[in-house]
């Protein structure tokens, strides 16, 4: 299999002809290496994943970086950070853009030294797995129950692993190499029940006390645990909608995985039966949308812009974009069939916020509708939707 291109290769290459450095963040496994060795293929690689050439790095910087006078791709840049402040020194004297492009695996960590060192040198790039958009004919072969078993990983779908064992075979190396490395967790087994039961709470509203009293640990080591996770781009948290409009809002977040396929996992889910009869089917359907929703932000180099909305009546959209002062609001259904159900959500925001640009609906099933207040669109199609609400709120047409 073989993805000719990536969304994100456009926006790069702007990013690069802009500004000095260029900073892509993201899972293990994203492709964060191939997409830059891609783009920037001109340029010099140097992994410090290498023991060797990291030594070196941290040893000698000057001696390094001046060893690189076209600059470079760095790849994990997180295994020497204090590089980050020679580079800045380097930059600012030479004055070239795009002289060195940094891939990071842990996005708190990084983005931290990049603030510190970086501040307005850099351009910043989030680059998750494969969305639908990127995956292009490849996935109408597959039904909607193996797309959320799958998940998205490059590597499972460029060699065609089968997603059980690949999937054990990233959390084995993610707990290993990442979780060890940045804290001492004593108990392993306790993490990865830990791990089970946050998939057990795919899309529904974070409530620290039951997740850490269900784990068996304190309060505190469950938000400990759960920023670790954040950090690592595991686990991404949808943060509600606040406005002051005499209702009460929910204040929780959501939880979501970054990887749909790795929540399905978790599950024990591991053929397409086990996910067309589990109880939270449209959880994690729902999880693969806004996931799609994120992407089609990160992969432009923009920030996230998402948030849900819920009131103390129930009242709830899934997911609410935000552009400016403008809002779109929209629902999302793992149903094939649409009723006047699915709509109530919508017409409950409606009639307390304006939306000028009108309100969405993504479902399970394949037909697109373009109705008087609301546009239908099936799921694997919702980069379409929001390429359209990206020229109605005026952005940039991808």
């Amino acid at each position: 299999m073989n993805i000719l291109f990536r969304t994100a290769e456009t926006y790069l290459q702007q990013a690069a002809s802009r500004y000095p450095v260029v900073t892509v963040t993201g899972p293990r496994q994203s492709g964060k290496t191939t997409l830059c060795r891609k783009v920037f293929a001109e340029k010099q690689y140097v992994s410090l994943e290498n023991l060797d050439t990291r030594q070196y790095a941290i040893d000698d910087p000057r001696g390094f970086l001046a060893a690189l006078p076209d600059g470079a791709i760095l790849d994990e840049i997180q295994q020497a950070p204090a590089l980050l402040s020679y580079i800045q020194t380097i930059v600012d004297v030479d004055g070239r853009y795009g002289l060195f492009i940094l891939t990071g695996s842990q996005q708190f960590e990084v983005s931290h030294s990049i603030s510190q060192s970086l501040a307005g040198r850099t351009a910043l790039f989030k680059l998750l797995p494969f969305s639908l958009e990127e995956l292009g004919a490849y996935q109408n072969d597959l039904s909607t129950d193996q797309l959320l078993l799958t998940g998205f990983y490059p590597r499972i779908w460029k060699e065609h692993l089968e997603p059980s064992q690949a999937l054990a075979a990233y959390l084995e190396t993610y707990v290993e190499r990442d979780i060890r490395r940045l804290i001492n967790i004593k108990d392993l087994n306790l993490f990865q029940r830990f791990l089970i039961l946050c998939a057990g709470r795919t899309g529904q509203l974070l409530n620290f006390s039951h997740l850490a009293a269900d784990t068996g640990v304190s309060h505190q080591t469950a938000r400990n645990w759960l920023s670790l996770l954040e950090a690592s781009y595991i686990v991404f948290r949808l943060p509600p909608y606040s406005v002051n409009i005499g209702k009460r809002l929910i204040k929780s977040p959501k939880l979501y995985f970054y990887d749909v396929g790795l929540a399905a996992h978790l599950l024990g889910l591991e053929n397409t039966l086990h996910v067309s009869r589990d109880p939270l089917r449209g959880n994690l359907f729902e999880n693969m949308v806004v996931m799609e929703a994120l992407k089609y932000r990160f992969h432009r180099g923009k920030r996230a812009n998402l948030h849900f909305y819920r009131d103390s009546n129930g009242n709830e959209v899934d997911l609410l974009i935000s552009s400016g002062p403008d809002l779109y609001p929209i629902e999302v259904k793992s149903g094939m069939t649409i009723n006047k159900d699915y709509f109530k959500g919508l017409d409950s925001f409606a009639g307390q916020f304006p939306l000028p640009h009108g309100r969405g609906l993504v479902y399970g099933g394949d037909e697109t509708q373009l109705r008087s207040e609301t546009s239908i669109y099936p799921a694997r199609q919702v980069f379409e939707l929001l390429t359209i609400l990206e020229k109605k709120s005026g952005g940039e047409a991808p």
